[in-house]
Order: structure tokens, then sequence, then C-alpha cells
């Protein structure tokens, strides 16, 4: 897990060749505090497969407009740099776990 910066986002984010699990939240969003041991519970089960980048929304819009996110949580899928798929809003862990597991690529 790292957090990542407008600035840092691409170097962070997008140059690496694991997929890359983006949680757009903020520290006064109840959800987001919900959801984030959940997340960091599943990076961890999955390292070396997905990598989890924590992107505060208050600070940092750029990110935020460029996945046009418009509430939080709002987890985005990259792969290659190129947007998977979106999930909005917290879900329980074995949800979270469903979703991310259906759309991860396949390990070769």
């Amino acid at each position: 897990m790292v957090d990542a910066t407008d600035e840092e986002f691409h170097a962070v984010a997008e140059e690496t060749s694991l997929p890359v699990l983006i949680d757009v939240w903020a520290p006064w969003c109840g959800p987001c505090r919900m959801v984030s041991p959940a997340l960091e519970k599943l990076a961890g089960e999955l390292a070396g497969k997905l990598k989890l980048v924590k992107v505060d929304a208050d600070d940092n819009p750029e990110v935020s407009r460029r996945f046009e996110v418009q509430a939080i949580p709002t987890l985005v899928l990259l792969h290659h740099g190129e947007v998977v798929d979106k999930q909005i809003g917290a879900l329980p862990e074995h949800q979270l776990r469903s979703w991310l597991e259906s759309r991860l690529p396949a390990q070769s």
C-alpha cells in the first residue's frame, strides 16, 4: 500500500506492471474509514498481484477529476494505466474480494 499525491500519481500508479487499485478517500469520510481495513487486508493477501494506492480526494483534486470521482470512497482498478472498472461506495470485505477477483487479469 502506498499513498500518492497528484504529483506522484503517474510514477506510483501508472509505471507498474501490476494492476493498481486506487482508493480515493478522505479522512472525514466514515464509509472510507470503514472500507480501508478491508482494502489493506486484501492488498496484503494479493501482494505481488495488486498494488493499493490511496489518494486523499481533498488534497489531490487532479486524480479525482481524472477519474470523475463524484462520491467517496471511489475505487478505481487500473491495469497498464487503463481503467478496468470503478466501484463507488463502501462494500463489505467479501463483496470487495469478489469484485476484485472477478476483474483482476488472469495470472500467467
